[in-house]
């Protein structure tokens, strides 16, 4: 718990400083004022962003040590924002599949999955007064392809909807200028899907495991969905550290209301972006997750609850279109 609250201090503190120049997608439509864009006479703005980041690797008598690879890793990001009056809805959908391959001849191993995200996001908020709104939050969040603990690559212990994050919150949002937003909400519910037969059985992520009898053979299939009830916070935040050189953070939290609610979830991503030209950009991504109903075995063979890191360094192509001026 020590780790989650210090992990939680540092994606907070970086929101709080954040400046009103530069603001994320899901901020930067939510204030009425940018509903008035004379651009468009649509209460609709539209947006999507494509990109395709490269890395190739290879080493000829390198005496650190290194093993040749090429990765690929292509995204997706759409946005479709409605604003009329107080009302203000967001919806925001990422997409991300990336793999690396081992290009040396003895190397016997096959494509590794890198990357593999799919985030769908939906907020409808009303105004109550400048800077505070009322809104139902809802997401979702799944994969796409089967994923493994490598080198292992014969048990998959993830796929398609296993799993699968369904949410939902109604509270308050806090909007400070287009640099800050704060959700709290006391009524929140998340779900957690797991489809495939095989982790459910074992119980993956957290769902209720099979029972089985003494010659091993299945009694009651292991359960697909777990509801949780709970409570909810959001804190998103974004600035400009130099001249074409942005941060994003994201904090999500949640605890259960019914099930060890000091056990706090965590889901963190922090994001540095670098644009070089309107087609080239760079970008460095740190992303954590806690979970304490996932159990993840360690170097040492001990099972339980685990930080889990993800970091991402891409430099690629990316392609904007919208509806209106950005």
């Amino acid at each position: 718990m020590k780790s989650i609250i210090f992990f939680s201090f540092i994606f907070v503190s970086t929101a709080a400083f954040c400046q009103p120049e530069f603001w994320t997608d899901t901020l930067k439509y939510s204030k009425n004022e940018r509903i008035k864009d004379t651009t468009t006479t649509s209460p609709w703005k539209l947006k999507s962003v494509y990109t395709l980041n490269a890395t190739q690797s290879s080493f000829v008598n390198w005496n650190a040590g290194g093993r040749n690879n090429v990765s690929l890793l292509g995204s997706f990001y759409g946005l479709a924002f409605y604003g009329q009056g107080r009302i203000a809805w967001n919806n925001e959908l990422a997409i991300a599949l990336g793999g690396l391959k081992y290009i040396e001849k003895e190397s016997k191993q096959g494509l590794q999955k890198t990357e593999d995200r799919i985030d769908l996001s939906t907020k409808l908020g009303f105004e109550l007064k400048k800077d505070y709104f009322i809104s139902l939050v809802s997401g979702f969040r799944t994969q796409s392809l089967n994923g493994y603990s490598y080198p292992n690559d014969s048990v998959r212990v993830s796929t398609f909807l296993a799993p699968g994050y369904l949410s939902f919150a109604l509270g308050v949002e806090y909007l400070r200028a287009e640099h800050l937003s704060i959700f709290l909400s006391p009524f929140a519910s998340k779900m957690t899907i797991v489809k495939d037969q095989v982790l459910s059985n074992a119980g993956a992520y957290g769902v209720t495991p099979a029972v089985y009898d003494g010659l091993g053979n299945v009694v009651i299939t292991g359960s697909h969905l777990r509801s949780e009830f709970g409570a909810y916070l959001r804190v998103v935040g974004a600035t400009p550290l130099a001249k074409n050189i942005d941060l994003r953070g994201k904090l999500e939290l949640f605890s259960n209301y019914t099930k060890n609610p000091q056990n706090v979830d965590l889901n963190a991503e922090l994001k540095f972006m670098f644009k070089v030209n309107s087609w080239f950009a760079a970008s460095l991504q740190w992303a954590t997750i806690y979970d304490d109903d996932i159990r993840i075995t360690d170097a040492n063979g001990t099972i339980g609850p685990r930080l889990q890191f993800m970091s991402i360094i891409g430099l690629g192509i990316t392609y904007k279109m919208t509806n209106f001026k950005d």
